[in-house]
């Protein structure tokens, strides 16, 4: 049977609303990722948004938990039913239904002979030790003595420190003592025999900062089952990575291994990995996540990596990852659509980091064995440093080798350095957006429902103010200063899908001051609010007028639409947008591409882009269902949020995509389209930065300015013969340099160390790198560093030949004494100061170096 469309149907033929599943990334600046059903509900259920027209809701949820307070990375691979990605399929009452009807619905969906048919006799129940109401209601369906009573670390669920809560419960499926009966496998216990696949949780309180419980007067259900038990249990597993979700990707790791998946064999746990971390990889690179060194994209490489280490283990020299996409597009691409679409763009973004960290693990796991071998209880904090930043080995795999070891890590001594590091380099996520505004939104809303956007069609209406909020977003009847306006109808686009907010007037019929000016205007709880300096009272008629900077933005907007299609046409269809900004000034593309493009590839983009400018193609906006845009080949972003009426924005057969935001009404309008800079924004992210409109005639003017200046300079000589003659003159003079300082360059000397020949020296003249070289070819077994003044400041450069110096690491002690860093290879480093009165001491101290390490 089709599980999850058999508990869909089933909650939709009880009233229930479908719910496509959310983005992994949520809309939701405290979360890293979407980790239960409830996230995308959050706001209803904080009361921070109104309860919708159905109060009643179904999902299937895809969830991720690999960091934070929900991280089951450590577990995965091991136990039989820990995941990375998982779905949890839910039904939500918004102070709707309660206790009975969850415990009912549950019921009926688990024992049913048309859905879940489990057998009754293996079923077992828990409650709240205090909540008598919900084992009274589930006494009706099941004996009592199978419902069993757990306190609040087992049966109570909570939010946060603050806010909705409420007891749970949870059903269990009894495995069987004949397959589990150890110790653990017993009613609360930590084994297998009794498996959880449901928990109702009864949203009945709101703990306020004192942590008093306080009884909600609109109680509501939130619940969640994990799929992937279920299918195991139904198929008779009594492990999931046994079932038809998972077998198809064990049996294609076998024949790439060229060992079959075998449960006992000592290796089983590297194939349930890979088995797992590859859905986690590829639906994360699918959704626009992409490998990088901090956030989202830093626990996707951990997760990579982990996976490609356990390949490893299993004798895999190559990369592997990617040959296993296509038995993931097969086996979930149905329900997952844009997993086929995305699958080439995954391919390649897989392989790249493969091909990355095959560079250095064999290098980091001959590190890691050696300090085995001097390791008893605690493997040093500092190479567990070097494991990380040298070889790439995320800290949590290096935890997870040693833990297959029974060796904990000194997490003192890699903390420190990690301090260290950060100090140094002021590096680290904040997160990826501002905390959620709070304000009175909610009452706003449940007052005046959406206000109506006229600026489609107009940019000047006649308008009415209905509330006002002040700066700190509370309702108030007048401001004078700063503040924020809803009005009954407005022109002013409120900032979304990368087109920012506009901005412009309201004259006064009756307002205080005859004009407001409008600053920005922005969409909360789907309510277009303007933030407006001036005078205003609520009920205040005005003449709303968006300013003209919107034509510009429009030519900006519209522009993006070509670019994403001519990206597409000149590199290929794995292009997904990734990102993007459009104001009156420029536009910013980032998209998914897997390395620079060419100046070629540029070039024929820009061209393309024009080619349909000139054209003079009609910009064509539809109405239409979200299946009806989708069979019209529009193309739909991953992550925004349509309703089920959608705008269709088409350029003829040029581009077609679904948007919510104001275009030009013929792309001529748009005028010359240049491109301005390419560059890379992550690992398989490139950005495209480009000007239109009256940008772009401004930019050639300013080009055509520059060029008459530098005509003048040359005395009206053809600029590129002009540059080469004066490059010429350069290089005579700089080869007159050249001889003058050979002339009086200092002859170095070398002394002997501790059996090396050392030079440590501060020099007036000459290339101090080529001084270096030069001292390498004539001394065998030497250590060099150089001091040189540039002004204020100090240059300084050291080489190593047949020593046990490091060059790296002797300029990482010394260049800090004169104000300054640097680094490089263990054969030679270089570094800048900016105190040259510390060279003596920084002299003296590279001598104490050599000393100590020679």
């Amino acid at each position: 049977m089709n599980i999850r469309k058999s508990f869909l149907d089933f909650f939709q033929s009880k009233g229930h609303e479908l719910v496509p599943s959310s983005p992994l990334v949520p809309d939701d600046a405290t979360l890293m990722f979407t980790n239960a059903g409830m996230v995308q509900f959050k706001n209803i259920f904080t009361g921070e948004a109104p309860i919708p027209k159905v109060p009643r809701a179904t999902s299937s949820q895809t969830c991720l938990r690999a960091g934070g307070k929900h991280n089951d990375l450590d577990n995965v691979g091991y136990t039989a039913r820990h995941h990375t990605l998982f779905e949890m399929l839910g039904n939500f009452s918004f102070a709707d239904y309660f206790k009975e009807e969850a415990i009912a619905y549950a019921w009926e969906f688990i024992t049913d002979e048309k859905y879940l048919n489990l057998p009754i006799d293996k079923l077992w129940v828990t409650v709240h030790d205090s909540d008598d109401e919900a084992e009274e209601m589930w006494s009706k369906h099941i004996a009592k003595d199978r419902i069993v009573r757990f306190g609040d670390a087992d049966n109570f669920w909570q939010m946060g420190d603050t806010g909705p809560c409420g007891p749970c419960s949870e059903i269990f499926y009894d495995q069987g003592e004949e397959n589990f009966n150890g110790p653990e496998d017993r009613m609360g216990g930590e084994g297998d025999r009794f498996l959880e696949i449901w928990n109702l949780v009864f949203m009945q309180y709101f703990r306020d900062e004192t942590g008093t419980l306080n009884p909600l007067p609109k109680p509501s259900i939130d619940t969640g089952m994990g799929l992937e038990r279920v299918f195991a249990i139904k198929e008779g597993k009594l492990n999931n990575y046994h079932s038809s979700l998972f077998m198809p990707f064990l049996d294609k790791i076998g024949e790439l291994v060229g060992t079959k998946y075998d449960f006992d064999a000592d290796n089983s746990a590297s194939y349930r990995v890979i088995a797992d971390h590859l859905r986690s990889c590829s639906f994360l690179l699918a959704q626009g996540v992409n490998f990088d060194k901090e956030g989202r994209g830093y626990v996707l490489r951990r997760i990579m990596r982990r996976a490609i280490r356990h390949g490893y283990l299993l004798g895999l020299r190559e990369p592997f990852m990617y040959k296993l996409v296509d038995t993931l597009v097969n086996t979930m691409g149905e329900q997952y659509d844009y997993l086929p679409k995305r699958a080439e763009a995954i391919k390649t973004a897989m392989k790249m980091e493969e091909e990355r960290f095959f560079m250095t693990i064999e290098a980091g796991i001959k590190l890691f064995n050696e300090e085995l071998k001097n390791t008893k209880d605690i493997f040093n904090g500092e190479v567990a440093f070097k494991l990380y930043d040298t070889y790439g080995f995320p800290l949590d795999l290096t935890e997870d080798m040693l833990r297959e070891k029974g060796i904990k890590l000194d997490m003192d001594a890699f903390n420190a350095k990690m301090d260290a590091q950060k100090a140094q380099s002021k590096a680290g996520w904040k997160g990826t957006g501002d905390a959620t505004t709070t304000g009175d939104f909610k009452a706003l809303k449940e007052k005046f429902n959406v206000n109506e956007f006229v600026g489609y069609e107009t940019t000047t209406t006649k308008a009415k103010v209905l509330a006002l909020l002040d700066e700190n977003f509370k309702e108030t009847q007048q401001i004078d200063g700063k503040g924020w306006v809803l009005l009954d109808k407005t022109p002013f686009y409120a900032e979304s899908g990368g087109q920012v907010g506009d901005k412009g007037e309201l004259v006064g019929r009756g307002a205080l001051t005859p004009t407001i000016n409008v600053l920005d205007t922005k969409k909360f709880l789907d309510m277009n609010l303007s933030e407006v300096e001036g005078k205003l009272s609520v009920g205040d008629e005005v003449e709303a007028v968006v300013d003209n900077s919107r034509a510009e933005i429009e030519k900006h907007h519209s522009a993006t639409h070509l670019l994403h299609a001519g990206l597409r046409e000149i590199l290929g269809e794995h292009i997904a947008q990734a990102g993007s900004l459009n104001d009156d000034k420029r536009l910013r593309f980032d998209f998914s591409h897997p390395q620079a493009m060419t100046s070629e590839e540029v070039a024929k983009v820009e061209a393309w882009v024009n080619d349909k400018i000139s054209r003079a193609i009609p910009v064509k906006t539809e109405i239409m269902s979200i299946e009806e845009a989708k069979n019209s080949g529009a193309m739909a972003l991953f992550g925004e949020k349509y309703g089920d009426e959608v705008r269709v924005v088409s350029m003829g057969d040029a581009s077609t995509e679904l948007c919510g935001g104001t275009h030009v009404k013929n792309v001529a309008q748009i005028g010359l389209f240049m491109i301005t800079k390419e560059s890379g924004v992550s690992a398989g992210v490139r950005r495209i930065e480009a000007i239109c409109g009256n940008a772009a005639v401004e930019a050639v003017k300013a080009l055509h300015d520059e060029l008459n200046e530098v005509k003048t300079e040359l005395k009206n000589v053809n600029p590129l013969a002009g540059i080469a003659k004066l490059k010429e003159q350069i290089k005579t003079l700089k080869s007159e340099v050249q001889a003058a300082q050979s002339a009086t360059k200092k002859e170095l000397s070398a002394t002997e160390l501790k059996g090396a020949n050392v030079i440590v020296e501060e020099v007036e003249t000459g290339d101090i790198k080529e001084l270096i070289d030069e001292a390498k070819n004539k001394y065998p077994n030497i250590a060099i560093m150089l001091f040189q003044k540039k002004g204020d400041k100090v240059m300084i450069a050291c080489g190593s030949k047949e020593t046990n110096i490091k060059a790296g690491n002797w300029i990482k002690e010394i260049a800090p004494i004169l104000g300054g860093g640097g680094g490089g290879r263990p054969d030679f480093a270089q570094a800048g100061g900016k105190d040259a009165s510390k060279i003596g001491e920084a002299t003296e101290k590279a001598l104490a170096y050599l000393e100590e390490n020679l």
